[in-house]
């Protein structure tokens, strides 16, 4: 599967508009921690049914010589299915479909100080066409009160993609990843941290199962996320909200915002409904319908959807319940739907079918 098929299965495993992972801990942790979940996710769009992904996960943290831990984590994923519906036509690789098996996993030590922690990773992801291999480095620094953390990360990946109808042999793409982040408590119940996140890509993006697709050697994204975190006391509840821009090179820039309401109820439950909203411009060389229209040979051009100007929504609701000696399990559903006519302004890409994909993720973890 090509790279850029990959980023779509990427997304889909991380849930896509979903916020990212609060800020890391201050301290050091006691204990640690080992989590299996299993995700399913399935897509489609008006008259077919479209693509599938089964993906067992495993995770584990644990602490070791005092001020250091290690974590990492394994992911297997089984791909199968098409290509969006095309301009009406139902497509995949070759036309013979999408079948994949994606293997990946990442290793990361971090060694905590009394105001800083210093961490540095790998990560390394293959499937048939697509080898990925990354690593990062990461610093934050805390405040004499904790009141106000600053964060620093740089990563880089190395990819080598080699499609499997031949047209993508041993292409390469580089990217780096630099992240600046402050983390400050306004007060003992509500906290707000924003991100401002920088990538550069060079070499080959283009999709080598979709016909003329041809795009710009490079990449750009600079991405600004602001999230607050308020709890209420009387409900003992918490309110998550989140803004993001992103800023791509491309023109697909994007506006998201989410919300979620972190509920803890009797017998140790606790339910998190959510709703996040995403609006999207289209690439500057991204070309409506009908094919091949606009297309100038030896000038970037491309008809796949996901660079369609579109907006979407997602809702949500994980449930979670705490268990004895440390056990806890949970079970997320989420529902997407894609719409063109959904992006602010009403002004999205002509002539594309509602697009729609739910993911059911269930999971268990041990704290030790």
């Amino acid at each position: 599967m090509a790279a850029t098929e990959r980023t779509l299965l990427a997304a889909a495993l991380a849930l896509p508009g979903m916020l990212p992972a609060g800020a890391a801990a201050q301290a050091m942790p006691e204990g640690g921690l080992f989590s299996a979940k299993y995700l399913y996710y399935r897509d489609w769009q008006p008259g077919a049914n479209r693509m599938t992904v089964e993906a067992p996960s495993f995770y584990v943290l644990a602490p070791f010589a005092q001020s250091w831990t290690v974590e990492g984590s394994l992911t297997f994923d089984a791909v199968s299915g098409a290509s969006p519906l095309y301009f009406n036509v139902l497509s995949g690789a070759s036309g013979e479909g999408i079948h994949d098996f994606r293997k990946a996993g990442d290793l990361k030590f971090s060694k905590y100080f009394d105001r800083w922690i210093v961490g540095a990773g790998a990560v390394i992801s293959s499937e048939d066409d697509y080898l990925s291999r990354g690593g990062v480095f990461d610093l934050r620094w805390f405040t004499e009160d904790r009141n106000t953390t600053l964060a620093f990360s740089f990563g880089g990946a190395a990819d080598v993609i080699n499609s499997t109808n031949g047209i993508a042999e041993n292409e390469r793409r580089n990217t780096v990843e630099f992240l600046f982040g402050i983390t400050q408590a306004l007060s003992p119940t509500a906290i707000i941290q924003s991100n401002l996140t920088y990538s550069y890509g060079h070499g080959y993006f283009n999709d080598p199962y979709k016909s003329f697709d041809t795009r710009p050697d490079y990449r750009r994204i600079t991405a600004w996320l602001t999230r607050y975190n308020q709890f209420f006391p009387t409900l003992d509840a918490t309110l998550k909200v989140g803004y993001r821009y992103l800023d791509d090179s491309f023109g697909a820039n994007s506006n998201m915002v989410e919300a979620a309401w972190v509920q803890p109820l009797p017998s140790g439950f606790t339910v998190t409904p959510n709703l996040r909203y995403l609006s999207q411009d289209a690439a500057w060389f991204y070309f409506n319908p009908p094919f091949p229209s606009g297309r100038v040979p030896d000038q970037p051009y491309t008809t796949d959807t996901r660079l369609s100007a579109f907006g979407a929504v997602t809702a949500g609701l994980l449930v979670a319940k705490a268990l004895p000696d440390g056990w806890t399990v949970d079970l997320k559903y989420e529902f997407y739907r894609q719409k063109s006519a959904w992006k602010l302004g009403g002004d999205g890409s002509p002539g594309l079918l509602p697009f729609s994909a739910n993911w059911i993720q269930a999971g268990v973890a041990k704290a030790f």
